[in-house]
C-alpha cells in the first residue's frame, strides 16, 4: 500500500474554519419537518442529474423519472432536432400520467414518434406540443398551441443530463456547478459505455449514506472481511488517510491513493482476482483513455485510487486511476427512507476476459455498498431514538461537516426569500 505522512491534527478542518470543529446534530436525518423543507428549498430549486445522453441515443428515445421527492414523474426525450428536453409526465386534459407502462409508479423507456395518452388519446410531439385531441369540436376555445406538455429546464455537461425545478434557476448548470467540476471536462465518458447498474431502497436519510462515502475512515473496519486477512489487519492496524480534501461552493471532493494489487504478495489477493485479473480497484489492464483532465488527481498520488466528487446535493461521480467511474444517487423518498442508484462504467470490452473483470470490478463494488447501506440503517434507528443528539467527527470527516452545513444554509435561505427578508 502507498503511505504517506500522517497530516497534522485538524489539517483539514482548518482549511474550512466556518464549518467548525464541534459536535454535529444530526437532527436534520431524522426530522419529518426539515425534509418537508429540503424538497422545496434544496430538491426544487438544484441542479439535478436524471441520466446520460446515452439513454436517449435517436431521435424519439426517451426514458421517465420518478422523482418522488419533487413530487412528480419526467419525460426526458431527444427531439427531432436532437435536443435533448425533458417535462413534467402529465397530459394537460385530466391529469393522466402520460407516459407509463404495465405499472403506472415504474419507470420506462423507449422510442416514439410522439406520445399519447392511455386514458383520451391526446398526443404531443417530441418537443411538447399537443397535436391531436380526440373529438377536438366537443372542447370550448380550446387553442392547443396553450396545452402542450409543461417543460422542466433541462441542460447537458459533459453528456450529463441534468433538470431544474425552479421557474426559474438562480445559476445556469455550468455556474452552479462551479470551476472544480467543470475541470473535470474532457474525461472520456463517451466512451464509458459498458454499464452495471444496481438500485436498492435504504431505509436511512439520504444525507447519511453520502455520509458514507465521504470519508475513508471506516474503509479498513466495515470492509475488512473482503480482503484476504493479512491485507485488512494491517489495515486495519494502520488506518487509512486520504491526502486530499476540497470543498468549493455546494460541491466536495476527497482523492485518495491506491494500490497496484498484481504488484501485492499472494497471501495479500483473492484467487478470483488472480484468475479474473481485476477487483474493488478496477481491471488490472488499464485502458489508454489519452490524457486525463486538469482536475483529476489533484494530489498527484502514484498510485492513484480514486477522487470522489460529491455534486450537491444527492450525485457523485467517483473515478477510479484504472480507468473506470462509478455514479451513485440518493433519491429522498422520506426523512429517513431514500433509493440508491449506483452505476458503474467501463470501456466497451474486446474480450470475454475484458468483459469478466469488469463484472468483477462492478460485482465488488456492489458487496461494498450493500455493506454500507446496511450499517446505515443500524445508524438511521439508532439516531431516531434521540438518545444523543450529538456526534464526533474527525479530521478526515470534515466533507461530513460541510454537506449537513450546506443543507441547513440552502433551507435557511429558502426560508428567507419565502419571508421576503
Amino acid at each position: 500500500m502507498a503511505r504517506f505522512p500522517k497530516p497534522p491534527e485538524g489539517s483539514w478542518t482548518q482549511h474550512y474554519p466556518e464549518l467548525g470543529t464541534a459536535p454535529v446534530s444530526y437532527e436534520d436525518s431524522i426530522d419529518p419537518a426539515f425534509y418537508e423543507k429540503e424538497r422545496h428549498a434544496i430538491f426544487k430549486r438544484a441542479w439535478l442529474n436524471v441520466g446520460r445522453v446515452e439513454q436517449v441515443p435517436r431521435k424519439g428515445s426517451y426514458f421517465t423519472k420518478e422523482l418522488k421527492v419533487a413530487n412528480t414523474s419526467i419525460i426526458v426525450v431527444r427531439t427531432t432536432s436532437g435536443e435533448i428536453k425533458a417535462f413534467h409526465n402529465i397530459c394537460r386534459h385530466h391529469g393522466n400520467k402520460l407516459v407509463w407502462n404495465d405499472m403506472p409508479l415504474e419507470e420506462t423507456s423507449g422510442v416514439c414518434r410522439q406520445f399519447t395518452c392511455k386514458y383520451h388519446a391526446w398526443r404531443y410531439d417530441l418537443d411538447g406540443n399537443l397535436t391531436f385531441v380526440q373529438q377536438e369540436g366537443e372542447f370550448f376555445d380550446l387553442d392547443k398551441s396553450r396545452y402542450g406538455l409543461v417543460a422542466v429546464h433541462c441542460e447537458v455537461w459533459e453528456g450529463f443530463i441534468f433538470v431544474n425545478f425552479a421557474k426559474q434557476p438562480e445559476q445556469s448548470l455550468r455556474e452552479f456547478l462551479g470551476p472544480m467540476i467543470t475541470d473535470l471536462e474532457g474525461y472520456p465518458f463517451d466512451k464509458m459505455t459498458s454499464r452495471f447498474t444496481y438500485r436498492s431502497e435504504v431505509k436511512a436519510n439520504w444525507k447519511l449514506y453520502m455520509d458514507a462515502f465521504q470519508e475513508f475512515y471506516h474503509a479498513p473496519v466495515l470492509h475488512a472481511n473482503q480482503s484476504p486477512t493479512a491485507y485488512s489487519k494491517a489495515a486495519a492496524e494502520a488506518g487509512f488517510e486520504a491526502p486530499h480534501y476540497r470543498i468549493e461552493g455546494p460541491h466536495r471532493l476527497v482523492s485518495t491513493s491506491g494500490v497496484r494489487a498484481w504488484e501485492m504478495a499472494d497471501e495479500m489477493r483473492k484467487p478470483i482476482e488472480d484468475i479474473c485479473r481485476s477487483g474493488l480497484f478496477g481491471p488490472w489492464d488499464k485502458p489508454d483513455l489519452g490524457e486525463m483532465p486538469v482536475g483529476l488527481n489533484p494530489a498527484k498520488c502514484d498510485p492513484w485510487g480514486l477522487d470522489s466528487f460529491q455534486l450537491f446535493p444527492n450525485f457523485v461521480l467517483l473515478f477510479w486511476g484504472q480507468g473506470w467511474y462509478i455514479t451513485y444517487h440518493y433519491w429522498p423518498t422520506s426523512h429517513n427512507t431514500h433509493i440508491f442508484e449506483g452505476s458503474a462504467y467501463f470501456p466497451q470490452p474486446r474480450t470475454p476476459r475484458e468483459r469478466i473483470a469488469q463484472e468483477l470490478a462492478a460485482v465488488s463494488f456492489k458487496e461494498y455498498g450493500l455493506q454500507d447501506a446496511n450499517t446505515l440503517e443500524a445508524t438511521q434507528s439508532m439516531i431516531e431514538s434521540q438518545v444523543l443528539d450529538e456526534f464526533l467527527l474527525c479530521d478526515q470527516e470534515v466533507l461530513i461537516r460541510h454537506l449537513h452545513k450546506e443543507t441547513a444554509a440552502w433551507v435557511e435561505d429558502y426560508d428567507r426569500k419565502k419571508a421576503g427578508v
